[in-house]
């Protein structure tokens, strides 16, 4: 009995079915299937983001038959067998039939091949290796991939550890794809093949970890899967010494937001998340959220003119993430509350007062003017940004002391 895709609004859309008949007037109507997450996804009734395509048909013969239809193509991984197509300004990534030649780990060197089963023989795990045609037909070429997709395994297609040999990420995809869509205990061998091959991991580029990484911890509850990658050693592996999985496990009950749940697997200490930050080739901006989360001072005891002066001095994000730190590490929840929606809603004034200000009242440019300006700051902050009395304020700074 055949199991069909319902009530899909990406696979009926014109520029699916557009890009799909260019295809398929090339090389038949069984030439191109969807794959992967879209199939999967729609199996599981979870959002559609990307929509992949697999095909029988060479590279070129795909450019061709994009072109042939007025369709716009961009050689995006021709030489691994990689094509995507534009249509209506979406793209559409079709790749050809593979199979692995050789691997290193990292790497593969493929063949194209117009048998779906070795292209599924390839793939990470049995619910990413369906197919379905342009009508929603579904293909399952290991002949579980449906049934685990509908159960919530993640199980590897084949053998759990000559996956993982042929490239390391899918250890740490093994633990994402758990965290997304696993449900029930985890599949044993998968669980033993992650462990027994955990050095692996060593072996992948700090981004490829990082990109991974982020991803899983945006689960709904990544909490079972990072246990799963702590026992068997892989999350020390990408990770500094690891502090516990305390404030983890309480962080993902305040907040969804993964760098803020990276940072609780990190340790309270701004140099050693910088060192971890550069280890993991996270960005600049995310280097320093994740330093100042565990640097900045933000106390949820602290008066709401002290959340504003906070705020001013350090940045709203800075401020929010600390007070998230500190909800999860015990701090009354009410209390933080109260103080995000106090840096929420409240939007820091302008300086009132600059160097003109003081040039006006007499005061020739020069390193004075920076001074005044300091002191003028820390007395503004601490009287909780009043929005009058400037120019008094600065007289007196300027006076000579009695």
């Amino acid at each position: 009995m055949s199991r069909v895709l319902q009530d899909q609004a990406w696979l009926t859309a014109g520029a699916t079915q557009a890009v799909m008949a260019a295809l398929a007037a090339a090389g038949g109507p069984g030439c191109a299937r969807f794959v992967g997450g879209c199939v999967r996804n729609a199996v599981l009734g979870a959002p559609i983001d990307d929509v992949d395509i697999a095909t029988t048909l060479q590279p070129e013969a795909v450019v061709k038959a994009l072109k042939a239809a007025g369709l716009k193509s961009v050689p995006t991984g021709i030489e691994h067998g990689t094509v995507t197509a534009i249509a209506e300004r979406q793209p559409f990534e079709i790749t050809t039939l593979r199979r692995d030649v050789s691997t290193d780990g990292r790497r593969a060197t493929v063949a194209f091949t117009d048998d779906w089963a070795e292209d599924a023989a390839r793939r990470d795990f049995r619910l990413n290796a369906l197919y379905a045609d342009a009508d929603g037909v579904i293909l399952d070429p290991t002949g579980a991939g449906y049934d685990d997709a509908q159960a919530g395994r993640i199980v590897f297609v084949g053998d759990p550890e000559q996956r993982i040999a042929e490239d390391y990420l899918r250890i740490l995809r093994f633990y994402r794809f758990y965290a997304w869509y696993g449900r029930g205990a985890p599949d044993a061998a998968a669980v033993a093949a992650c462990a027994a091959l955990a050095e692996g991991v060593e072996r992948l580029s700090a981004e490829r970890v990082s990109k991974e990484l982020l991803k899983l911890l945006a689960a709904p509850d990544p909490r079972p899967a990072v246990r799963l990658m702590d026992q068997a050693g892989v999350l020390g592996r990408v990770l500094p010494p690891p502090v516990g999985l305390g404030l983890f496990e309480a962080m993902v009950e305040v907040t969804d937001d993964p760098l803020l749940r990276l940072s609780a697997l990190l340790p309270d200490d701004g140099e050693a998340v910088g060192a971890a930050a550069l280890r993991l080739r996270l960005s600049n901006a995310q280097r320093d959220r994740l330093v100042a989360a565990v640097a900045v001072e933000a106390d949820p005891a602290m008066s709401d003119a002290e959340a504003r002066a906070a705020v001013w001095r350090a940045g709203r994000q800075a401020v929010e993430d600390r007070l998230h730190r500190a909800w999860a590490a015990g701090a009354e929840g009410e209390a933080v509350r109260c103080l995000l929606a106090l840096a929420a809603d409240w939007t820091p004034p302008r300086m009132p007062v600059g160097g003109r200000d003081l040039a006006r009242l007499g005061l020739k440019p020069g390193p004075e003017t920076g001074r005044l300006l300091k002191a003028f700051e820390e007395g503004w902050i601490a009287d909780d940004f009043p929005d009058h009395g400037h120019e008094a304020r600065l007289k007196a700074l300027m006076a000579p002391p009695a």
